[in-house]
């Protein structure tokens, strides 16, 4: 799969359980034909509007790349799609291909257009707690930790990791899926690694509560942005869009976010954000 005219265009938690957001998402359109679009994950946790959503950008996208955040993997009380775990994230991949989206069960797209070549890589790989709170030397410590603050992750009721034991396990075969893959490309290859959870732990360095880090990210994906040729890393989850640069590999944090938090900001959302060129 490839394109060539156009540009690159990312954008992530686009949230549209909220009235605001999906306004926001009515006016995501592209500026030509040409266009692709990546969407790094929590578009919501139910799963029509999932479903809704990613339909309506890929009637307007020549493209589009889905990766899964935390919020679509959520088996919420209020959906009707009640799967848990691996089978709700089979669900959605299919979902996604019946829509034309692309998922990281597809072959991996490859951008020719503009800035390119490089191979846009949509990545599941989850966390594992490894990323623990300040001060604290285990997973169990640094949950209690949390707990005592009053600041845990909603996937701790919500994110089921069925059929394994935990989301560690879980993430650790995403991981090695995930590695699989992308180690089987060419040498030489560039690329665009995009997935909901940053790569690198640095990012979560600006949290206004740092022990939320457990829960964005794995240290098995340190050196992935080195190792396998990155132009551009992309990411959402942590809700501050921002452009940074770790190892000399531009990083893009492209999230909408909550309406209380975008609508307090001096300045609109600039999304969806510009990868290539």
């Amino acid at each position: 799969m490839s394109g060539s005219n156009g540009s690159l265009y990312a954008v992530a938690d686009l949230h549209v359980s909220y009235a605001e957001n999906r306004r926001f998402v009515d006016g995501l359109v592209p500026t030509s034909d040409g266009d692709w679009l990546i969407v790094a994950g929590d578009v919501g946790e139910i799963f029509g509007d999932v479903e809704r959503t990613l339909r309506l950008l890929r009637r307007r996208w020549a493209k589009v790349i889905w990766a899964p955040g935390n919020h679509e993997l959520w088996t919420h009380p209020n959906d009707p799609v009640q799967l848990r775990g691996a089978e709700r994230y089979a669900a959605l991949v299919r979902m996604c291909r019946d829509n034309g989206v692309l998922t990281p069960e597809d072959d991996f797209a490859v951008w020719d257009g503009v800035g390119g070549p490089v191979t846009v890589a949509p990545l599941c790989q989850l966390y594992d707690y490894s990323w623990l709170a300040p001060g604290t030397t285990s997973k169990e410590e640094s949950l209690r930790y949390a707990h005592s603050t009053g600041v845990v992750c909603t996937d701790e009721v919500l994110l089921h990791p069925d059929p394994y034991p935990d989301r560690e396990s879980w993430s650790a075969a995403r991981v090695a899926e995930s590695e699989r893959r992308l180690a089987a490309l060419a040498p030489g290859v560039r690329t665009v690694l995009v997935s909901h959870w940053p790569l690198v732990r640095q990012p979560t360095d600006v949290l206004w509560y740092p022990e939320f880090a457990q829960w964005c990210g794995t240290s098995r994906t340190a050196d992935w942005h080195t190792r396998f040729g990155a132009e551009v890393a992309v990411y959402g989850h942590l809700h501050i869009p921002r452009t940074t640069h770790y190892d000399g590999v531009r990083f893009e944090e492209v999230s909408l976010g909550y309406p209380r938090e975008w609508s307090a900001r001096a300045t609109p959302p600039r999304l969806p954000k510009l990868v290539l060129p």
